[in-house]
């Protein structure tokens, strides 16, 4: 995995503030503490194309149809305590997007569950055999 140049991504960012539902009082109603966070995925400079195809498959339902991804956060009464989280769940989002996905290595079934398995089967034969009509 290539270690992504996270000042230039964040040079990348534009952020947006506005009222905010929810804890503040009288504040609510006249601080934008509300962030909003917006990341051109398409037009960054920063981001090879295969890394843009895999920030917009895994982050799907975060990206407009213009190709802007968008995070908000308004989970405190403070702008800027908001815009760093806001910050960081981008940043989680990106690495976990860019994270080579582990290959599923396909196991062997054992012989004890094989000869479980054929028991399990012969046992329920035999039951539904026994609920036959007896002549």
């Amino acid at each position: 995995m290539t270690v992504l140049p996270t000042e230039q991504l964040l040079k990348e960012l534009v952020f947006q503030f506005s009222r905010s539902s929810g804890p503040g009082g009288q504040n609510v109603n006249k601080v934008n503490t509300r962030v909003e966070l917006q990341f051109d995925v398409l037009s960054s400079s920063t981001l090879s194309p295969q890394q843009k195809e895999r920030i917009l498959s895994y982050c799907r339902n975060l990206i407009q149809a213009n190709g802007i991804l968008r995070v908000l956060c308004d989970s405190t009464r403070s702008q800027l305590q908001n815009k760093n989280l806001v910050v960081q769940r981008f940043l989680q989002h990106i690495e976990n997007a860019l994270k080579p996905v582990k290959p599923r290595i396909r196991s062997q079934a054992t012989r004890a569950s094989k000869l479980k398995r054929l028991e399990t089967k012969r046992i329920h034969s035999e039951k539904k055999q026994r609920r036959g009509w007896d002549y």
